[in-house]
């Protein structure tokens, strides 16, 4: 029998697909962008740093972070 919702198993689905491949090759950042302009941080990978994420505010500074698998966010370092 499947696990998770049904919401669950489609973004899965989704995550798995080419078309998410896609999306991610042909990404110009204008997202991105978009949640900076308006105020909000983003998260995003960096090579040198594969056990965390970088966060990055609005405002140019960046931490190192790490994201639990409940989703909670802790902070690793500044950057």
């Amino acid at each position: 029998m499947p696990t998770g919702t049904p919401s669950q198993r489609q973004a899965e689905s989704f995550l798995a697909s080419p078309e998410f491949e896609q999306a991610i090759a042909s990404d110009d950042g204008l997202a991105a962008q978009q949640h900076l302009d308006a105020g909000r941080p983003i998260y995003d990978g960096d090579e040198r740093f594969p056990d965390g994420l970088v966060k990055k505010y609005p405002d140019g500074r960046k931490q190192l972070v790490s994201v639990s698998a409940d989703g909670q966010v802790s902070i690793i370092r500044d950057l």
